[in-house]
């Protein structure tokens, strides 16, 4: 019987994860890149537990362990004068609780490994083909076990399951008729990489670099997310605020930090003196999220990641939700042949829909959670957030264990905390 062939559509870290995963079980992957390079743009990426276990077991412990940042808290903080309300333990303690670690990442330099780990030639598996410029514009099914996946260009690729692992407005997800879900979420969020010298230099923000840390800035309407990367190359900043009709109806753009500054009024000195020293080049964006729908699946063609439950981000699980989605589905395949792929792809939807809507959920419960006028409400949720491990319906215990796998490979973690 003739091995699995599987095209992927989309070659961002969801997709990749999905072929390193697929090339693992012995499955011969083909990942179609719409942009003319492979590659990454953007700041900083969070992997939990759950998603670092994946990685490592897909032998990628060496790789991650030159890129990563570990932070060994995450601390949450009053708007306007930096009062710690909770502290949870990171670090160390993932690693001994969850047996996988909690590391912080430019999201380029996670991307190139991975894709470096596709490309290893002493990998398990047959390496993973890459096609560039192929933007997929068609999805010729007239044979329903072999989907053809057509580019712009007009080049066909055949398999027995083309996967659309192509972003939050997929184009797979609109080829194959699944209804559109996607939802404005009312908020917009900045982007920023400040350098880390600037941080040192400056005495009202040195206290960033003294212990790494993920901390998250609570207040009216808005919150601010920093941490660092490239163990201090950079402060990666994420300020979420309501989004302005400018951004919602004139898309992504560039502002400075007296924009930035001016969204935080009044805010703690501290978190002023930080966003003051961004670039000119802060990127600016509405956020959008999928409504929760089954559907994952029609015939032989599958949707991962943000094609199908793309969701905002307050649990910062978007990119680790996407390679649970790609552990499962390599799982299920690999126990078949070409004639059960059906099958496959029944447990992989039954196996992970359900797990991710919770996530999806617990990120736009978190949305009014971190957002609560200052009040009574407010001050409930302050006293509460230092007694328990987690801020919506689900825990860290059960987001950070992840899917169950049937085998994850784990690593054991028995070494000391190194910044």
């Amino acid at each position: 019987m003739a091995p699995i062939e599987v095209v992927i559509a989309g070659g961002g870290l969801g997709g990749l994860t999905a072929a390193l995963s697929l090339r693992h079980r012995g499955i011969q992957v083909t990942v179609l890149e719409a942009a003319a390079e492979l590659g990454e743009v953007g700041a900083g990426i969070q992997t939990a537990p759950n998603a670092s276990r994946i990685l490592i077991a897909l032998g990628m412990r060496d790789k991650l362990e030159a890129i990563k940042t570990e932070p060994m808290d995450q601390v949450r903080r009053r708007w306007e004068n930096g009062k710690v309300i909770a502290l949870t333990a990171l670090g160390e303690y993932c690693k001994k609780t969850f047996n996988a670690p909690y590391w912080h990442y430019h999201r380029a330099d996670l991307h190139s490994a991975i894709h470096a780990q596709c490309l290893d030639p002493d990998g398990p598996g047959p390496m993973v083909v890459f096609e560039t410029d192929a933007k997929v514009v068609e999805v010729d099914r007239t044979n329903p076990t072999r989907p053809v996946a057509v580019t712009g260009t007009g080049r066909r690729y055949e398999s027995d399951l083309l996967i659309g692992a192509d972003g939050i407005r997929s184009t797979v997800r609109d080829l194959i008729g699944l209804p559109d879900t996607l939802v404005f979420s009312g908020e917009m969020a900045y982007r920023a990489l400040i350098p880390g010298d600037r941080i040192v230099k400056d005495p009202a923000t040195r206290w960033l670099v003294d212990r790494y840390q993920s901390t998250i800035w609570y207040g009216p309407d808005r919150h601010l997310v920093h941490y660092m990367i490239r163990n201090g190359e950079y402060l990666n900043v994420v300020a979420l605020a309501p989004c302005t009709d400018e951004v919602r109806d004139g898309g992504p753009r560039l502002v400075g930090p007296e924009e930035l500054m001016g969204t935080f009024p009044d805010w703690d000195d501290r978190a002023h003196a930080m966003l003051s020293k961004a670039d000119e080049n802060v990127l600016c964006q509405a956020l959008y999220y999928r409504r929760p729908d089954p559907r994952w699946t029609d015939g032989r063609v599958a949707l991962l990641g943000d094609a199908c439950h793309a969701m905002l981000p307050y649990q910062a699980q978007g990119a680790s939700q996407a390679m649970e989605d790609a552990a499962v589905l390599a799982e299920e395949l690999a126990k078949v042949t070409s004639s059960g792929i059906d099958d496959a792809l029944a447990r992989y939807v039954f196996r992970r829909a359900r797990h991710a809507r919770m996530v999806q959920d617990a990120s736009l419960q978190n949305k009014t959670f971190y957002h609560i006028p200052d009040g009574p409400e407010q001050q409930k949720r302050d006293a509460t957030l230092a007694s328990f491990d987690g801020e919506s319906d689900i825990s860290y215990d059960w987001l950070w264990s992840g899917t169950p796998l049937d085998d994850s490979d784990d690593e054991k973690f028995h070494y000391s905390f190194v910044r």
